[in-house]
């Protein structure tokens, strides 16, 4: 008899976050028998009081969440962002970017990630049968034999499959056991996370400031009993974050207002702060033997573009590619070449986007007056040249370069 402490899968994930759900979802609807592995049970995840944090989903991460069965699962969830203005401190140059420039389809929308993560779940559900969601569950460690990967949990069980995607995050315990280096180092700074209420309504757009400590976000929110609503992204210098997150909440809130500007009005804060320190890592492999790594086990970079997401979303739409087309060819989807094109294709377009917003950050974090003045010069130019802003507008929708069939039009 078959030991039923032993489950047999073709993919199994560790690591049920975004990135980790969603692949579990797109792999499942195409037919691939998979099981996702968390230490976390699920119900944690999608409360208020998990991270805070919201997410700009960008057009082409829309399209893989769609073709997928997530989307429905998020509908009245998400704001659309119908404009970014992005502004160098009291300067009078800013750069304006508008959907209706590029065509009738959002820049992206914003979704607090605990609706992203239900929506994930409640997709998982409808899949039952195909995919196998074990949590809360410990992995300890996982093996290789000639054909398979066996990922062991603490408490005894066992997982077969032909591959083994990690998706933990930063710190992902199975890149590390498996000596996969990785390359990177931290910001001088934080990232305060809250979620706020404002008198006048945000229009759906996007507001990044660019300050001497770092960037300040305000991202729009759909309505919730009435009352407008943003995410709050304030990057701070380190020293002095943690003054600012002890601060009573009408101090912390004359803080924000006193960047905000007073746009949108009398400010009220909705629920509780959140800090996370900012860093850049990149791992040195993507694929070693049966192990994968993918979304933050693979790279991190800073938020200043909001495009961390939107890099896993595109590892999500790629190795769903590379596996469902070995699998319809018959072959076995951990074979080298499938899993050579997927860092190859992953590889280029993370370490670019890596070193783009690190060159961001440096180069808007600093009050010097010659390097502020070019900066507001490039931030001109680029609004009052029509076709260059289109591109720009286009890479941060993720519609364009060599993309997955499950992110195109």
């Amino acid at each position: 008899m078959p030991d039923s402490r032993v489950a047999q899968v073709e993919v199994a994930i560790v690591g049920a976050g975004l990135v980790g759900s969603t692949l579990a979802c797109a792999l499942a609807a195409h037919g691939v028998k998979t099981a996702l592995v968390d230490r976390l049970d699920p119900r944690a995840m999608t409360t208020d009081r998990f991270d805070g944090r919201a997410s700009a989903v960008a057009a082409s991460g829309q399209r893989l969440l769609r073709a997928i069965g997530v989307w429905p699962h998020l509908e009245n969830r998400g704001e659309p962002i119908r404009e970014i203005r992005v502004s160098d401190g009291d300067a009078p140059l800013f750069l304006h970017y508008a959907y209706t420039d590029v065509g009738d389809e959002f820049l992206g929308t914003m979704a607090e990630n605990r609706f992203l993560r239900a929506a994930t779940f409640a997709r998982m559900a409808e899949l039952e049968g195909k995919l196998h969601l074990i949590a809360p569950a410990a992995v300890s460690h996982m093996s290789e034999t000639t054909d398979a990967a066996v990922l062991h949990l603490a408490d005894g069980r066992e997982i077969k499959a032909s591959m083994v995607v990690t998706a933990e995050g930063r710190e992902s315990k199975l890149r590390d056991q498996a000596g996969i280096a990785v390359t990177g180092w931290t910001y001088p700074q934080i990232a305060i996370v809250a979620t706020i209420g404002h008198e006048k309504p945000h229009r759906g757009i996007a507001h990044e400031r660019f300050l001497p400590a770092g960037p300040f976000a305000i991202l729009p929110l759909p309505d919730d009993a009435g009352v407008h609503r943003s995410s709050l992204v304030w990057t701070e210098r380190a020293d002095a974050a943690g003054a600012y997150l002890a601060l009573n909440d009408a101090h912390f809130l004359a803080e924000i207002d006193e960047r905000v500007g007073g746009f949108l009005g009398k400010l009220s804060l909705i629920g509780p702060r959140f800090s996370h320190p900012l860093g850049l890592q990149f791992a040195q492999v993507y694929v070693k033997g049966r192990l994968v790594l993918a979304g933050d086990a693979a790279h991190g970079i800073h938020p200043i573009a909001g495009q961390g997401l939107n890099l896993g979303y595109r590892d999500v739409a790629a190795l769903t590619e590379v596996i469902v087309d070995a699998k319809r060819l018959g072959l076995d989807i951990a074979n080298p070449d499938a899993l050579g094109r997927y860092e190859r294709w992953r590889r280029a377009d993370n370490l670019m986007m890596a070193g783009v917003t690190d060159v961001l950050n440096r180069l808007f974090s600093n009050d010097v007056g010659p390097i502020k003045a070019v900066r507001d010069l490039g931030l001109a130019i680029i609004n009052r040249v029509p076709p260059l802003k289109r591109r720009f507008m286009r890479h941060a929708m993720g519609t364009v370069g060599d993309l997955p069939r499950l992110m195109r039009s």
